[in-house]
């Protein structure tokens, strides 16, 4: 089967699953669902999901690291945390949102196919720093996700108008529980990415450790989640507190990795 062909499956897949979800939401019964086979299903097209980036991601023994391939891969594994953490907490609407973002990042690659390649093989400590990172701005990308719901369902309960599709949402406690788990995890995983990027930078990237924007924007991240931490922690922030300091963070961090991997690959052409 070809990669198009692949990608076309998958795409639909993503897309079928996603309609269910909703449907099965509709008829109010979307976590028995999400609990059975229709929650079992999604781990088909996450499965070729994976097969697609696997084959996209190493080329000829070196990583391509081209902007929508990265895009894509921080979908898939957005998709798959949701779909494992489905059998500890209620979030079929959840899957119901984030299933059409992961259709959109399987036909990224076939739109835009162009491949930035390292010049090298990659060392198994490079490989390991950018699987450390990704997964980093996965929990993340979960995390703003979350935020976002909140304070959407948070201004449409003081309305009293919550749509059907929010209805089946985790309670809004337990959406900040969730939230600050993800970033306590996420913050644990950027932490290793920063600091072996400054220590192993000889052995990762092959030449000394350099304080550019990408590294700043890293760090004013880390110290922004460190500091949502700390304050909901020790001063109790919660509610628009957190969703402010989380989507702050989250944008900082996407100015420090897509932000220059956009500049230098479309307006620099490097």
């Amino acid at each position: 089967m070809s990669n198009f062909v692949l990608t076309l499956v998958t795409f639909i897949a993503y897309g079928a699953l996603a309609f269910a979800f909703w449907r099965a939401q509709v008829a109010g019964n979307a976590e028995a669902s999400n609990r059975g086979g229709l929650g079992h299903a999604v781990g088909i097209p996450l499965a070729l999901h994976a097969w697609l980036l696997y084959g996209d991601l190493f080329i000829d023994g070196t990583l391509n690291l081209g902007l929508v391939f990265s895009v894509s891969l921080i979908l898939w594994l957005t998709m798959l945390v949701y779909w494992l953490a489905r059998f500890f907490y209620p979030l079929a609407s959840l899957l119901t949102l984030v299933l059409p973002l992961a259709a959109v990042g399987v036909v990224l690659p076939a739109l835009f196919p162009e491949i930035h390649t390292l010049t090298e093989p990659t060392s198994w400590m490079f490989d390991a720093h950018v699987l450390v990172a990704m997964l980093a701005y996965s929990l993340f990308t979960i995390a703003a996700l979350h935020a976002g719901l909140m304070s959407l369902v948070e201004k449409r309960l003081h309305r009293a108008t919550l749509p059907k599709i929010l209805k089946s949402l985790p309670p809004l406690l337990t959406m900040e529980t969730l939230l600050f788990r993800i970033i306590a995890v996420g913050l644990v995983l950027l932490t290793l990415t920063l600091a072996s990027g400054i220590v192993f930078s000889e052995q990762i990237f092959g030449k000394p450790w350099q304080f550019n924007h990408k590294v700043l924007f890293g760090f004013i991240s880390w110290g922004v989640f460190a500091v949502l931490l700390l304050g909901h922690v020790f001063q109790g922030w919660r509610g628009r507190t957190a969703v402010r300091w989380t989507l702050s963070g989250f944008g900082f961090l996407v100015l420090a990795y897509l932000g220059s991997k956009f500049v230098l690959e479309n307006i620099l052409h490097r």
